[in-house]
């Protein structure tokens, strides 16, 4: 049942400040292959530090799917290098494509449980130095998994995209259509500047460079099918593979107030949910009703939905299956047309969504992604009336 009466409360988590780097394409001469992950991430955390002195950021959390072990050093490097001193820490965390959602939640969390009082949930990839080419395969005793469910983990994701497809009909008709339409929102998008605030430039680099203005269902519709030579699923309808980073600024309402920061949203709850690994894809379509049901609303209290376009196949039915009006959904394209830097994406969608909902003067939106190995995750983030960009 929807209710929307909410009261302001100074252990309210709010955030403050949401940015990221533009998203460029994962390849041989892309914009980003030769920038690490960790200078990436180095950018959207000192932006961060334009509204906080850094000595009073207590603790950061990295979502990250891709680098080595190595890695948390190098994200630890990047926050030293970007003027924090020893004393604010630092960690990372894996929950594959809902990294830097997760990363969030985790500092919300902390925030929530009083441990700290200001922290970052960010999050980074960077595809061109780190491929999923590279992803070694998991260490199990594979004799106690053949025969059960757990082997559907190692399921490839774009064969789980044909899985949907496969097992709720879906045409390839649909989901051309669909990834053109991602294009041409976010395309509208750029034009209009409507994410220029929550970019941050990487040196020259100042734009998304995914987006194709120009196709059209009927040029996607000539791509070959990538993970079955009878299936559906194309590089034309699929995410693509990225590099980007992407950091969110949180804190209680009392210590917003007391700074004089304005308060950009309020985290109002977090809900992961598992599904069978083998359709992962369809995950938002468990995880937001669990996290509407959490904070009391409905879907139609929703004002703005930013599900990430892992395939075409799995986003469209989860909007489809959840009944939601498609023109809230993704309103300025989604990861087919910009992009998918898997640990950076839920960080990436809280700065593309809070730009929205200030635009459009809606209240609510939520942020929601299905997750590699069978689960999916999901936000809800409140404006305020009197708050403002």
């Amino acid at each position: 049942m929807s209710s929307n009466s909410r009261s302001s409360n100074d252990d309210d988590v709010v955030i403050v400040c949401a940015v990221r780097t533009p998203l460029c394409r994962a390849r041989k001469n892309g914009a980003f292959k030769d920038t690490t992950p960790a200078s990436l991430l180095s950018v959207v955390l000192q932006e961060c530090t334009k509204y906080v002195n850094p000595t009073d950021i207590e603790d950061v959390c990295v979502g990250n799917v891709l680098s080595p072990a190595s890695g948390a050093a190098a994200f630890r490097m990047a926050q030293l290098a970007a003027g924090f001193p020893s004393s604010s820490s630092l960690y990372t965390t894996n929950r594959q494509c809902s990294s830097g959602l997760q990363a969030v939640a985790n500092i919300a969390n902390s925030i929530q449980a009083g441990n700290i009082s200001i922290g970052i949930g960010a999050g980074v990839e960077s595809m061109s130095t780190h491929s999923m080419k590279d992803i070694p395969m998991p260490d199990v005793d594979w004799n106690a998994m053949k025969g059960t469910e757990a082997m559907d983990c190692i399921i490839p994701m774009g064969v789980t995209s044909e899985h949907v497809v496969q097992k709720y009909g879906l045409s390839r008709e649909k989901l051309d259509a669909f990834a053109a339409e991602s294009h041409r929102r976010a395309a509208a998008a750029q034009a209009a500047g409507k994410f220029d605030a929550e970019i941050v430039p990487v040196g020259s680099v100042t734009r998304d460079d995914g987006i194709r203005a120009n196709t059209s269902p009927n040029v996607l519709s000539k791509l070959k099918p990538v993970f079955d030579e009878n299936g559906v699923t194309t590089a034309g309808n699929s995410s693509q593979m990225t590099d980007g980073a992407a950091a969110v600024l949180l804190m209680t309402r009392a210590e917003a107030q007391r700074r004089n920061l304005a308060i950009l949203g309020i985290w109002r709850g977090f809900a992961v949910k598992g599904v069978p690994p083998r359709i992962m894809g369809i995950g938002p379509a468990v995880a937001i009703p669990a996290v509407l049901e959490k904070v009391r609303l409905d879907k139609n209290d929703i004002g703005v939905y930013e599900i990430n376009e892992a395939f075409a196949s799995q986003a469209s039915w989860c909007i489809d299956e959840l009944k939601l009006d498609p023109a809230r959904v993704n309103p300025n394209g989604g990861a087919i047309a910009l992009g998918h830097p898997l640990g950076c994406t839920g960080a990436r969608q809280i700065a593309t969504l809070l730009n929205e909902l200030h635009r459009t003067k809606h209240r609510f939106g939520v942020v929601s992604m299905c997750i590699g190995t069978g689960m999916g995750a999901a936000a809800v983030i409140e404006v305020e009336p009197k708050s403002g960009l």
